[in-house]
């Protein structure tokens, strides 16, 4: 083991676990993992809790009361999920009470399906908040078009949020300035501007998949040296964009008020090509006031042989430009790329709760009593 997690949590990166089940929850695992390896946070997904819930007997006296109260499949998934995601927000409260409120968070999404609506998103968003009843949740709401304007809304009313589901530049700058219009909502309210916090979920690897996708199918030599570079590069442009924003008078009037900077989140951080080290996600993308939410094994391979050389993101930024715009060039719009990874996104995470739907609802149906 090395110290990577250690030296990685000194140079302001909080790493979060991107997975919960509740056998993570009763086993102790979590407890463990916030314990010994720094974490002090948690991220799910619909993609989570269908594995988690379709795995195992950890659901099962939950589902049968679900079942002997004959609830909808969709009121017992918010049941259960929320269950998990209250139990892991009270492990990680000290953590959260320690940090005065930015980590020991747990992130809990809305229904993917209504990723394009906006009232129904923030209505949503209201529901999960009250059903988890805990400070340290966050709201995960995905940045597409409708959900841009829901997340002013929700900070405006005071609600935490995860924003998710971020590829673009453009978008996360309308994702930032969201956030900003939201505070300035919540302070006209009277609402306390530290109570609310926020992150901007930045997907990482799906970046490099997509184009590495396209860079193969060119064939070029021209283009395979491209190949695995665009996701960083993607992501310290990001960085960048954050460190205006936060820098302006804008934001400056806001922090005077007590207000909170929306941390970047480095998201999607599992290293999908072998031909790539399994800790490049990490080790490339360091940089102060950042997450890095992780799967276990991206987790454990940093502690195993994670090499943490201090910011690897500030004074990277011309190179990060000049990297996108080769691609250009070569004839990979940024664009069309950005554009289908969030269409796949939400179409993943649909498919996800459909998927989880009909898993819970088998359960239901396993585990009813029977009549009489």
């Amino acid at each position: 083991m090395t110290d990577a997690l250690k030296r990685l949590s000194e140079e302001g990166v909080a790493i979060w676990l991107d997975d919960l089940s509740r056998k993570r929850i009763t086993s102790g695992n979590l407890a463990e993992l916030i314990d010994q390896q720094h974490v002090v946070g948690v991220t799910t997904n619909p993609t989570i809790f269908q594995k988690a819930i379709s795995q195992g007997d950890g659901y099962d006296q939950q589902v049968s009361d679900l079942a002997a109260r004959k609830v909808t499949v969709e009121e017992a998934i918010r049941m259960i999920t929320t269950a998990d995601v209250r139990d892991a927000a009270d492990i990680l409260r000290p953590v959260y009470d320690a940090t005065d409120g930015q980590d020991g968070r747990v992130s809990i999404e809305v229904d993917p399906r209504l990723a394009h609506n906006e009232k129904a998103t923030v209505a949503e968003a209201r529901q999960l908040a009250w059903l988890v009843d805990r400070p340290n949740t966050l709201i995960k709401i995905p940045a597409t078009m409708a959900g841009v304007p829901a997340i002013t809304d929700v900070i405006g009313l005071g609600i935490s949020v995860n924003v998710t589901l971020i590829f673009s530049l453009e978008r996360y700058r309308a994702v930032m300035d969201a956030y900003l219009s939201g505070l300035e909502k919540a302070k006209e309210r009277g609402l306390d501007l530290s109570k609310i916090h926020s992150v901007a979920s930045f997907f990482v690897s799906r970046v490099d998949t997509e184009i590495d996708r396209r860079i193969d199918e060119m064939g070029t030599d021209e283009a395979k040296a491209l190949r695995g570079k665009a996701g960083v590069a993607n992501a310290r442009l990001a960085y960048q964009a954050y460190e205006e924003v936060f820098s302006s008078d804008r934001w400056s009037a806001l922090e005077n008020a007590g207000a909170n900077k929306q941390r970047p989140l480095w998201a999607s951080t599992g290293v999908k090509d072998p031909a790539y080290k399994d800790t490049m996600y990490v080790e490339e993308l360091v940089a102060p006031n950042t997450v890095n939410t992780m799967p276990e094994a991206t987790l454990e391979a940093t502690d195993d042989h994670g090499e943490i050389r201090g910011d690897t993101v500030r004074g990277t930024y011309e190179q990060a430009r000049a990297d996108l715009d080769a691609l250009e060039k070569i004839g990979i719009s940024y664009d069309d790329v950005v554009r289908v990874l969030e269409e796949e996104g939400v179409e993943k995470f649909e498919a996800s709760w459909n998927d989880l739907l009909k898993s819970t609802q088998a359960e239901l149906e396993r585990l009813a009593p029977a009549e009489g």
